[in-house]
């Protein structure tokens, strides 16, 4: 049995970004402990090593946490879990390695916190950086700690959330650093599907290290402290020449806008790890089982009456489709996912007389709600998830098409348009579609048609499901009349109503079976109610086989 001194706080250090340098720590052997003469001076000799490991390396080393606007690992993990249900593991666990000096530094931990606890009373398991110690830096035993709670994540069929908080792999454990990362990148691959995996940026996350967090379900950031990047801007500088600052590189507001890498930004890290918990209520802990339903007091037949007059029918207008999602889901309430990447989608979770399901829409207050490259891979991901996890979808429809020009062509509309269709039409869970206004072209395909195979679709009296708009197809079909005729604005006027009097009233598509029925917008919330009780049973069976080749 080893137990660790507390280090001198005087000569203690703490670790910079990409630093190695842990904070020195005195130990002593078993050969040096005066004989115990009772079982209690053990237990209480073990009390003060996991005090000890628990306070980390110093006051100071805290303290300088504290002035980067980070709270400790322990502060964090204890907003994360209910109060007193968190078990940690490995706690006196220490790294073996020598050379560079690290044979002196053997710190508790070795900079990492495993274990699991409960999330409003359900299992979760966690690993955490401890920045305190070797700017959690991973090295062998650090990683093998993680590879533990992994696999016993999986095991247990329960969420997996990573706190993030470290400077990447340790430099003077060479390779042995490098191969553990390999190691989290296939366990993080292996669970993909079978519980949820959720990321926490708290700190930096920077080379190898950060392709974990992306290969995750679910990425937090905390604006100004955590930020994520392949290279730094040292290494940008030397390369390129560019001079540029860890947070234009990397930072969470760029994540969440630019990139698409964060799924969340959050201001602090208590709203943060809140926002963590509340994804977490909504999940199911594994694939073999479904959401967790609470009791709503929100009526199931409740009219939605504010509906009648959110949406304009003249197509042309824009409104927020989140607040038509306010207004139908329990008590308004609803989780929004990516909500400033590629906001011409919205992609959230809410529950329908307490049953969970994701709802994907258009958005016509952003770029009139078309579909691009970005929309199409933000909703595929999340369509696919929703599959995943059991979670029934419904989509809201107001698309005039897909975002045309050279750009979106030569960077592979075609493409990562077709990654949407796919998880549509692989999707096995309960899905149903609901077309608010206008429906056009392949966008209309794409968004959960019947014809991929939609298991109920609704429509709103004011709907247009149309190859293209009325204006766009008059102009094409009757081309040659209109320019021959002696008043060509007239006779494009007449057919753009007569086009849109035979082919896009809001009754041509039920008539033909394409959707199922036209509802009153205000009954939208009694219908999904209904429908979803209808489909909770719904089995789909799929084709033998290993598994798809969607697009990339």
């Amino acid at each position: 049995m080893t137990i660790i001194a507390r280090p001198d706080s005087a000569a203690a250090t703490g670790a910079g970004e990409g630093e190695s340098a842990g904070e020195p720590a005195g130990e002593r052997t078993a050969a040096d402990r005066p004989g115990s003469a009772d079982m209690r001076s053990n237990v209480a000799e073990l009390r003060e090593a996991r005090a000890m490991a628990r306070e980390g390396p110093s006051a100071a080393a805290t303290e300088r946490q504290h002035a980067r606007g980070k709270l400790t690992v322990h502060e964090r993990i204890d907003l994360l879990f209910d109060p007193g249900t968190f078990r940690e593991i490995e706690q006196l666990r220490r790294h073996r390695a020598s050379g560079f000096g690290l044979e002196d530094k053997r710190p508790a931990t070795d900079g990492v916190v495993t274990g699991w606890g409960k999330v409003m009373g359900r299992t979760v398991f966690v690993f955490a950086h401890d920045f305190r110690i070797f700017g959690g830096s991973l090295g062998e035993a650090h990683a093998q700690k993680i590879h533990k709670v992994m696999d016993l994540a999986e095991a247990a069929g329960a969420p997996l959330v990573a706190l993030n908080d470290g400077a990447g792999a340790r430099i003077q454990e060479g390779v042995t650093a490098l191969a553990g990362y390999g190691g989290i990148f296939r366990r993080t691959v292996r669970a993909s599907g079978v519980i949820p995996r959720i990321s926490v940026i708290l700190g930096p996350c920077a080379g190898g290290a950060a392709y974990a967090p992306a290969l995750t379900d679910f990425v937090f950031m905390v604006s100004d402290t955590a930020q994520m990047y392949i290279t730094g801007p040292d290494v940008v500088k030397s390369v390129t020449g560019e001079s540029i600052t860890h947070e234009q590189l990397g930072g969470a507001d760029v994540h969440g806008s630019v990139s698409g890498a964060a799924t969340i930004v959050c201001a602090d890290e208590r709203e943060c790890l809140e926002d963590v918990r509340h994804l977490l209520s909504l999940l199911p802990s594994n694939n073999r089982e479904l959401p967790p339903v609470e009791p709503s007091g929100d009526p199931p037949d409740r009219r939605c009456e504010a509906l009648l007059d959110l949406v304009p029918p003249d197509a042309r207008q824009s409104y927020d489709m989140r607040a038509v999602i306010a207004e139908f889901v329990d008590d308004g309430d609803f989780f929004e996912i990516h909500s400033r990447w590629a906001p011409n989608i919205v992609c959230a979770f809410a529950r329908l007389a307490g049953q969970v399901v994701g709802i994907v829409g258009n958005q016509p207050a952003a770029l009139a709600g078309v579909l691009d490259i970005h929309a199409s891979e933000k909703a595929a991901r999340f369509v696919q998830f929703c599959d995943a996890f059991n979670i029934p979808l419904v989509t809201l429809v107001d698309v005039p098409g897909f975002l045309p020009g050279k750009d979106q062509e030569y960077d592979g509309i075609i493409r990562h348009g077709a990654k949407l269709l796919y998880a549509y039409c692989d999707a096995t869970v309960p899905r149903i579609q609901v077309i608010l206004r206008k429906a056009y072209g392949g966008a209309y395909i794409v968004m959960d048609s019947r014809s991929v195979g939609a298991d109920l679709s609704f429509a709103w009296p004011a709907n247009e499901i149309a190859v293209m708009g009325a204006e766009g197809a008059a102009n094409v079909v009757f081309r040659r009349e209109i320019a021959a005729a002696p008043d060509p604005d007239e006779a494009r006027r007449q057919r753009i109503k007569e086009y849109r009097q035979e082919l896009m009233h809001p009754y041509y598509a039920a008539e033909r079976g394409l959707v199922d029925d036209v509802i009153d917008p205000a009954d939208t919330r009694a219908v999904l109610v209904d429908a979803l009780a209808m489909l909770a049973a719904k089995d789909a069976p799929t084709p033998s086989r290993k598994h798809g080749n969607q697009p990339m």
